[in-house]
């Protein structure tokens, strides 16, 4: 049986890119599923996701002969086998929303992920954690504690093999040594009235301004706190009759929603970073 992938790539644009890389494939014994690309004018950028079958070469060969492929073309490139899921740890302080979105949606197939481990500052959430047989750890983190904390939790991913970490409303602000340990691999979700509403009860303070939009953002974690590239966005509307309750509720739900499909899309290769701005092949 024919062994599918997603190539994803990106390099300096240039005439010929596609018929070369569908030669590629088809001299490879490669059948293409599916292909989506993008040339960006403002970078001079091109980016391709292609899905394949192939059953003339493994794996390993397969990525030795993209190597040479690729090099001349300038290409920053990645191989991914459709039927292994990705392997993630899930970050999650007290607000629990985004977790059990994310929990189910996994436990009834719709996430192509693997969730290896839940990662808490507080012991809220162990036993949900342990309904769906997941490994809980809860490290606590002060002030005086953060390098450390950081560092078993570190530990955990790596040793986990998570090739992404969800931040699924962890209300710790992370280090820039973390931030560029987990680079293009790491997803946040917050609520969009940034930096409009910053700090604590964001949604007391929309209220209080009488907002009429609400929404999230989802995005990859850098070391300049919530600006990495944006990934997904959505809002819902709000009017003059919503309490601070119902304002929190929908946004909760904006928040769950969001960060389902930043992840979904992340875990399918289907988002390519631009700089400080995403590609998205839906």
């Amino acid at each position: 049986m024919s062994q599918v992938h997603v190539l994803t790539l990106s390099c300096p644009d240039r005439k010929g890119l596609v018929h070369a890389l569908s030669g590629f494939l088809l001299e490879h014994g490669g059948n293409i599923e599916e292909a989506a690309q993008f040339n960006d004018p403002a970078t001079g950028l091109f980016f391709m996701r292609v899905q394949f079958a192939c059953d003339a070469h493994d794996p390993t060969e397969l990525k030795a002969r993209l190597a040479q492929f690729a090099e001349p073309h300038q290409m920053q490139w990645g191989l991914h086998a459709t039927h292994e899921p990705m392997r993630t740890a899930i970050l999650v302080s007290r607000e629990g929303h985004c977790l059990n979105d994310l929990l189910f949606r996994w436990k009834s197939g719709l996430l192509p992920i693997d969730i290896r481990a839940i990662i808490s500052n507080h012991r809220d959430f162990y036993q949900l954690a342990a309904g769906y047989n997941i490994p809980f750890h809860h490290i606590p983190v002060t002030a005086a504690t953060k390098a450390q904390a950081e560092a078993r939790q570190l530990e955990i991913i790596e040793q986990e093999g998570a090739e992404l970490v969800v931040l699924a409303r962890y209300m710790q602000v992370l280090s820039n040594g973390m931030c560029q340990r987990l680079a293009g691999r790491a997803i946040n979700i917050h609520h969009s009235f940034l930096p409009s509403f910053k700090g604590a009860k964001p949604y007391y303070q929309a209220h209080d301004r009488g907002v009429k939009l609400i929404g999230a953002t989802a995005h990859y974690v850098t070391a300049d706190l919530d600006e990495g590239p944006i990934i997904e966005q959505d809002v819902t509307r709000a009017d003059h009759t919503d309490t601070v309750e119902d304002l929190t509720a929908r946004g909760r739900d904006t928040e769950s929603q969001v960060l389902a499909r930043a992840v979904k899309w992340h875990s399918e290769h289907r988002v390519l970073q631009n700089g400080h701005k995403t590609v998205i092949f839906r």
